[in-house]
């Protein structure tokens, strides 16, 4: 970066503010912003030349670090090669061929096609309109509803936000798209029930069952989840026997389950896909973010055999009219295969299940703590809820500004990361190592000592 006046941080706040709209924008977020000039394994660094560690990932999607050389040079070589081709009917390329091969070996066993989107919102609206087709082409063209849940984070666009369970993505938008409605989350922590005879988790699930009744079997087609809620709900993990009841209800009408892994995906969780850990299997997975660790923008959805004979089938005059201009980017499939083999050599969906594990660990003697409501976490994704009343769980007053003040001493100890309300959001790079670690639990003791109290 040139040193020149135009480059000066004064004259790049003001014309940030001036012609920049960012995401969920507001100027008031900008008037002091943090300028990242560059990044290292799991560092960032900013203008004025200080270092802090990467606590989510960039946006929950650096999973190999900052700085590969080996993802550079593959979209740099690609580049020189091939810099864009066509996926539409009658064209494809080798790159795209090789990357659905990998992808069928590490996804689900009863995935068996792939199609790639730019990301994970329009991967969303990609699992909702292909489940609308296939019921549609199977002769049930009055499937078109679409369950999800509360504090649920599936994308911005008008359909994935129609998806979203957080009101914020749509007030001020319009109402949602008809055919979505949400039921409450499985959140072991606050989910409440006056069921005694199931367990939380099965009665959490049941609530899918009871909206499919009250809609009519016949009118749902798809039911959207994320394995474990993020940027939505503030990672929240469900009952072990949550997601297996899950599909169970799917199956018995004929409901499709479509798992959201765009946070999730690839290793994050100490699985390749968090479904795993509960052996469950999806008829759609999506993804996104960590398929390239983000240095290219890449997202897809894969499909079961039964939806893909659907597509194969289907009349060439009525066939699944959806694309985008990018799909198969040869740049980004490049990337992704030099990434997933990155995270293959190195072993990192297993190094995520052991750091995770050691984060965890390290944390959990916060639960003592007066306003450590509870943490928790699956491989490197973990949150610490903080609350004013560890009893009755009472959320603080949004006028004592907790999270930001929460995030600020993160901050100045060298710790980025994400605070959503009062949950400190932690999904650093998988290539984060045991004294790293051990920094950032550390780091986040000493910001809620520092604003709560010891």
């Amino acid at each position: 970066m040139s040193n020149g006046p135009a480059n000066g941080r004064s004259a790049l706040v003001k014309d940030d503010l001036a012609y920049l709209i960012h995401p969920q924008h507001h100027p008031i977020e900008h008037q002091d912003p943090h300028i990242w000039i560059s990044g290292q394994g799991v560092k960032l660094t900013n203008l004025e030349g200080k270092s802090y560690t990467d606590g989510l990932s960039g946006m929950w999607n650096v999973y190999v670090g900052h700085g590969r050389q080996e993802l550079v040079d593959a979209a740099a070589q690609q580049m020189k090669t091939l810099a864009f081709a066509t996926a539409y009917a009658g064209s494809t390329n080798p790159l795209a061929i090789e990357l659905v091969r990998t992808l069928k070996r590490l996804v689900y066993p009863n995935i068996e096609a792939f199609y790639f989107t730019l990301g994970g919102s329009d991967a969303t609206d990609t699992s909702i309109r292909t489940a609308r087709f296939y019921w549609s082409e199977k002769g049930f063209p009055n499937k078109l509803k679409i369950i999800a849940r509360k504090l649920s984070y599936h994308g911005s666009t008008v359909g994935a936000a129609s998806a979203t369970g957080v009101d914020e993505f749509s007030n001020g938008f319009g109402p949602r798209l008809p055919g979505f409605l949400h039921i409450d989350s499985p959140n072991p922590y606050r989910f409440t029930t006056s069921r005694k005879d199931v367990s939380p988790g099965v009665a959490a699930a049941d609530l899918l069952e009871e909206a499919i009744l009250r809609e009519g079997p016949e009118t749902v087609a798809a039911f959207i989840a994320e394995p474990v809620q993020g940027g939505g709900g503030g990672v929240l993990v469900p009952p072990d026997d949550y997601f297996p009841r899950i599909k169970e209800i799917c199956e018995r009408y004929n409901v499709l389950l479509i798992s959201d892994e765009v946070i999730t995906g690839f290793g994050r969780t100490g699985r390749w896909f968090a479904l795993e850990h509960w052996g469950v299997k999806p008829d759609i997975v999506q993804f996104a973010k960590g398929i390239t660790s983000g240095y290219f923008p890449l997202g897809g959805i894969g499909v079961s055999g039964a939806i893909k004979d659907i597509l194969d089938k289907a009349n060439p005059s009525h066939r699944w009219m959806h694309g985008y201009t990018a799909s198969a980017h040869p740049v980004a499939c490049r990337v992704a295969l030099a990434n997933l083999r990155i995270i293959e050599q190195e072993g990192l969906v297993e190094r995520s299940a052991h750091l995770g594990k050691r984060l965890i660990d390290r944390l959990r003697s916060l639960e003592t703590h007066q306003n450590v409501g509870e943490v928790r976490g699956l491989g490197l994704l973990v949150g610490i809820e903080l609350v004013a009343n560890r009893q009755t769980k009472e959320n603080f007053v949004s006028t004592l500004e907790v999270g930001k003040r929460i995030r600020h001493e993160l901050f100045v100890r060298g710790l980025y990361t994400r605070v959503l309300g009062e949950v400190i959001c932690l999904a650093p790079p998988l290539v984060i190592n045991e004294e790293e670690v051990d920094q950032v639990a550390d780091i986040v003791k000493e910001s809620i000592q520092a604003v709560l109290g010891a």
